[in-house]
């Protein structure tokens, strides 16, 4: 399709260019000219000349990349000559051909399209127009999963990800910013958030096969099942991120359905936090418990408030561990193998982990 717009601009610049204009692809193939009996050929020389991008003049062409200079570059347009005036004509061949690739990427591409959708750039109304331009299901499941890379950001690693999804019109691997990478995967209905942790731990392999796998987290939402409910979801996957970054901080990948109450704190405001640890621990505040006793205590719940084996697990005897737990009923006033009062502890637990997250000391 966009050859197809590439031609018609040529041939409209073709009486007044006065020369031979046209559009070179990345290998140097004329996918636009207005020789159509150029059209087909492929020049290595003007792949050479694409690849390095900008605007020079080789083998008696003028040529010039479209789009911005930072990005990869996919098209070249070309004038014939050498001349200063030669020069000028491929500059506004490239500008008016830059024009119309954009035009056609907003109104066609279906990439460009999800891409708006995930943003809120696009109005409601306009994602059944425009799904219906670009004969996109609107009913369909997919899974929403971000990569969201926390150091510098690896160049190739948008390529590694694409690679995993082949099919290009219905799985989409986008470039949010600079550190997010959001893939929208096309999945049978039924889906379960099981399903969409197998397909992110495939991402988790291929990311790990290529050495970044611990600079990275990442994030899924919940299966949709409607077009309109992608940016629901994106949003869904940037919270489980942002989330496991406070709670769970030694797993790769989070789901947003795993997030439990987690999930509930993150959206309380901080005050409220701060206020109910203060309710929580009137005798003692929860710093005066050290490294040791706080250790303690998260092998107790690891075990499921189960005394014997946490004992076995801690290597120390049972009446120790009990009296471990009595002294924390002294200092705090909760009794830990009363379930009411562990799930009092384990909240307040993670309250002041998200507080100390916030820089914020209770």
């Amino acid at each position: 399709m966009a050859n197809r717009i590439f031609q018609g601009v040529i041939l409209q610049m073709k009486e007044t260019a006065g020369r031979t204009v046209g559009v070179v692809d990345a290998d140097g193939v004329v996918v636009a000219c207005s020789d159509v009996q150029k059209l087909g050929e492929q020049w290595g020389w003007a792949a050479e000349a694409v690849a390095a991008g900008g605007t020079q003049q080789v083998n008696g062409f003028w040529l010039r990349t479209l789009g911005v200079s930072a990005a990869p570059a996919e098209y070249a347009a070309f004038a014939q000559g050498e001349d200063e005036e030669t020069r000028m004509v491929c500059g506004m061949a490239a500008v008016a051909l830059s024009g119309a690739k954009a035009y056609y990427e907003e109104k066609y591409d279906r990439a460009t399209f999800v891409k708006s959708i995930i943003s809120d750039n696009i109005l409601l109304g306009d994602i059944y127009v425009r799904a219906k331009e670009l004969h996109f299901p609107t009913e369909q499941s997919r899974a929403v999963i971000l990569v969201h890379q926390k150091e510098k950001p690896e160049s190739g690693l948008p390529e590694t990800i694409a690679a995993l999804f082949p099919d290009k019109q219905n799985d989409f691997v986008l470039s949010a910013n600079d550190r997010d990478i959001v893939i929208i995967k096309q999945v049978p209905d039924g889906t379960e958030a099981k399903d969409v942790m197998r397909i992110a731990k495939q991402v988790e392999d291929a990311v790990a096969a290529s050495g970044d796998v611990h600079r990275v987290v990442i994030g899924a939402g919940t299966v949709t099942t409607h077009l309109r409910n992608l940016a629901r979801s994106y949003k869904e996957a940037q919270v489980a991120i942002e989330v496991g970054e406070v709670f769970d901080t030694d797993k790769v990948i989070i789901n947003y359905e795993n997030l439990g109450i987690g999930r509930l704190i993150y959206q309380l405001p901080t005050t409220l936090c701060g206020m109910f640890l203060q309710e929580v621990f009137k005798k003692s505040p929860i710093d005066a418990l050290d490294e040791e006793t706080l250790f303690t205590i998260n092998k107790f719940f690891e075990n499921n408030l189960n005394v014997s084996e946490t004992a076995r697990k801690l290597f120390v005897h049972r009446n120790t561990l009990v009296y471990r737990l009595e002294k924390i009923k002294k200092l705090t006033g909760l009794d830990l193998r009363e379930f009411d009062d562990a799930i009092t502890f384990k909240v307040a637990l993670m309250v002041k982990k998200y507080l100390v997250s916030r820089g914020i000391e209770s």
